[in-house]
């Protein structure tokens, strides 16, 4: 009898797919991981047309959409998955039982606790390596989940109204949740593999069927005294995202397996190549590494809005809006002319989560703090932290140059064109340097990779900021200060309102 093929690479969940993942010559995690979301996506169509709210009360909606996803947890990573779980129930038991005030520090200190032990143990104690998927990733998810929903409780319970920002009372909670509702919105199908993250209020008018009315009464309908609307079909969007995932999915086959990250630090090339020519693979094989997260954000996106959830109103043209838990905007991040303007369209709800539960509350630096907290949820590989050190020197000096020298460009068309130009090369550039050490994970290469482009935008940053923080405070003396904490992590404006020109 011929031996079985063996398991292409490693996975903590099923087998049952193992064929399929020995036929395609792809990772079964993988395999796992888009079978699950595929599953999840026609889920997804079921449960917005069979279980609409009218035909199926808020328990069962509740019920149905927790089991199957409890259920594609475990397919996709085994018995790991129970950590998702016990984070979930610890943090529960902290929910009901700690007092208001204090119960946003407790159930921080409790998820992003178990969330670190959990990686320290997978990447250094047993060895695990770095599966393409593992059960980490939904676990950061929770985290934000679990973390998001404590603060918009503290606000609700435990603060005054005059207190509040404007955003933090749109979020505040004013009744603890029940079990079912609590494990619903953690561990439902629609976000359980890739989220991304929601408010809770919004998810639970996604359940008991209001968020569309909602949406529409405040933002649009509100004068005409219209209290039902029809239901906006997703189809349209979801259309568009599926498309956009099958281009990453070619781009990734075509082009991101041709150029690694990994060969930026290869010893030949750094030997033989001019530093001209570093900088062009650097440019394009950072850019080729990002279709795989374009890829599973905006299925992640199509999967919610297939089963109703993500609706944001209308546009300016009456068009319907699904955008309310969009992770990413592909065009802004591709035409970036400022360091900001790509964080601000960058893991969108990972974004709005470090502003609303750090930045906008940390007592001094926040900006630091906010890159400090995301390199912890992110994970321990010190690739992370390398990145996000380096994010907080580059992001002050761009925010430094801009604020002293783009006022000089403004004078004609291209004039402006040309800072734009120079803007966006120059904005590039610092991201793939400054994202590489994160794709790298490990230190060695990371040192190999700084010492091939000679340290450059780590010591350009230590040259301008001094000298540009003398011409700030010249100018706060002569014209006053702009404001008291500047706004330099914002990761997303407010969804429920239209954009302001900037």
């Amino acid at each position: 009898m011929a031996e079985s093929p063996s398991i292409p690479f490693r996975t903590t969940g099923s087998r049952l797919l193992h064929p399929l993942s020995v036929h395609f010559n792809v990772p079964l995690d993988q395999v796992n991981f888009a079978v699950c979301q595929l599953f999840a996506l026609f889920a997804a169509f079921w449960f917005r047309l069979y279980l609409t709210p009218n035909r199926a009360g808020a328990i069962v909606r509740h019920l149905v959409i927790t089991m199957i996803g409890i259920y594609l947890a475990i397919f996709c990573f085994g018995w790991y998955s129970l950590h998702i779980f016990i984070e979930v129930s610890l943090c529960y038991c902290i929910m009901i039982t700690a007092n208001v005030s204090n119960i946003h520090r407790y159930s921080f200190v409790a998820a992003m606790g178990y969330l670190t032990l959990c990686q320290i143990s997978r990447v250094y104690i047993f060895n695990y390596g770095l599966l393409t998927t593992d059960f980490s990733g939904p676990l950061m998810i929770v985290t934000q989940k679990i973390t998001s929903l404590a603060f918009q409780m503290h606000d609700g319970l435990g603060r005054k109204d005059e207190e509040l920002t404007a955003e933090q009372r749109r979020l505040a909670v004013s009744a603890r949740p029940t079990l079912l509702e609590y494990c619903s919105y953690h561990l439902n199908f629609l976000g359980i593999l890739a989220g991304p993250t929601s408010s809770y209020k919004d998810y639970i008018a996604f359940i008991e069927g209001n968020h569309i009315d909602m949406k529409l009464r405040e933002e649009h309908w509100k004068h005409k005294g219209i209290n039902k609307f029809p239901d906006p079909s997703p189809l349209r969007a979801v259309a568009n995202k599926m498309l956009i995932t099958f281009v990453c999915v070619v781009w990734f086959t075509v082009i991101t397996k041709n150029f690694p990250v990994s060969y930026n630090v290869d010893g030949k090339f750094i030997n033989e190549a001019s530093f001209f020519r570093k900088l062009c693979y650097l440019f394009i094989s950072v850019h080729a590494s990002r279709p795989k997260y374009y890829f599973a954000w905006t299925l992640a996106d199509a999967i919610n809005n297939a089963g109703g959830f993500g609706f944001n109103g209308l546009d300016e043209n009456g068009n319907s809006r699904w955008d309310l838990i969009s992770n990413l905007n592909i065009w802004n991040i591709e035409t970036a002319t400022s360091f900001k303007m790509c964080l601000d369209s960058w893991n969108i709800q990972t974004g709005a989560w470090l502003k609303n539960i750090c930045y906008d509350r940390a007592p001094f630096f926040p900006t630091a703090l906010t890159f400090i907290l995301s390199a912890l949820w992110h994970g321990v590989y010190p690739g992370y932290y390398f990145t996000f050190t380096t994010a907080i020197l580059i992001t002050l000096a761009a925010r430094a140059m801009r604020s002293n020298f783009r006022h000089y460009f403004l004078s004609s068309k291209l004039m402006k064109l040309g800072y734009d130009f120079v803007t966006w090369v120059s904005t590039q550039l610092a991201l793939g340097y400054t994202v590489t050490p994160f794709l790298l994970l490990a230190i060695e290469p990371t040192i190999k990779f700084y010492k091939s482009m000679y340290f450059h935008f780590h010591i350009l940053c230590v040259l301008v900021l001094p000298i540009l923080a003398v011409k700030r405070q010249k100018r706060i003396t002569q014209f006053g200060p702009a404001s008291s904490k500047p706004n330099s992590y914002n990761p997303a404006p407010n969804r429920q309102q239209p954009k302001k020109e900037q």
